[in-house]
């Protein structure tokens, strides 16, 4: 493949081109299984489409990683790690907007801590195919502020003390969300489980969703703003909020 822009041979399939500071990928799907990730590259829309545009023609080529699972209790997050970092590796070589991946978990998470682009789970059954469906969607805004300067609204007190504010801290780190608006305490519950557990609710018509705190018998409903500004988009910032708390150790499953 060579450059889109100035011509020059590039090594691997929607490498970003040295020779003239220019991207030529738009975005990699990355579809992760227990001993290998494939890497598919899509590139940019052309400016004016024609009736008979054939979104396929937007795949680059493919490149895969390949690995020998581990289950050592030692040897097994090195074995992650690396598998993990090779992926990392090959997405940094091209320089996408977006990076999508489906599949296993635990190497989705671990190359997602790794890299610092626009990171969305797509459904596992046909990844490229889910992506190229959402071609022509408008990008979502993507926020600057403070995670810390994102917490407002007239309740101050967050169930779980510190455990509460991090879990908070860790939704409002997200890209696309505005603010996060802490709401009253509710300790008239019966639920007996410890440790406190994060879960953000469906989108409503505007984009927006709540997120649950729960600490025993304690029940926390925050408000959280987002740039989304319909429930389908909602949607995918409320699955991808899960995700990451999920993977921060305060979803349902998580032990803090």
């Amino acid at each position: 493949m060579n450059c889109r822009r100035c011509g020059s041979p590039l090594r691997k399939p929607g490498d970003y081109c040295l020779s003239c500071d220019t991207a030529n990928c738009e975005s990699v799907v990355i579809d992760f299984r227990t001993d290998r990730a494939t890497l598919t590259m899509l590139g940019f829309e052309p400016e004016h489409l024609s009736d008979d545009f054939d979104p396929t023609s937007l795949v680059l080529g493919e490149t895969t990683v390949t690995t020998i699972p581990d289950d050592g209790e030692q040897t097994a997050p090195v074995q992650l790690r690396n598998f993990a970092g090779r992926v990392a590796d090959e997405v940094r070589r091209k320089r996408p907007e977006t990076v999508y991946a489906a599949g296993e978990r635990d190497p989705l998470r671990e190359a997602r801590a790794q890299l610092h682009y626009e990171f969305y789970r797509v459904p596992d059954d046909d990844p490229v195919g889910a992506v190229l469906a959402r071609r022509g969607e408008p990008a979502l805004e993507v926020v600057e502020t403070p995670p810390e300067a994102k917490i407002g609204g007239s309740h101050s007190t967050l169930i779980g003390e510190r455990t509460g504010m991090k879990a908070i801290l860790t939704a409002a780190e997200h890209p696309h969300v505005k603010k996060v608006i802490p709401g009253p305490i509710d300790a008239g519950g019966s639920g007996s489980r410890t440790g406190l557990r994060a879960k953000v609710t469906r989108a409503d018509e505007h984009g927006n969703v709540r997120l649950l705190l729960r600490d025993g018998s304690s029940v926390q409903e925050n408000r959280v703003v987002t740039t989304a500004g319909d429930r389908e988009t909602g949607e995918r910032v409320r699955d991808d909020l899960n995700d990451v708390l999920q993977e921060s150790g305060f979803g349902e499953g998580g032990r803090r």
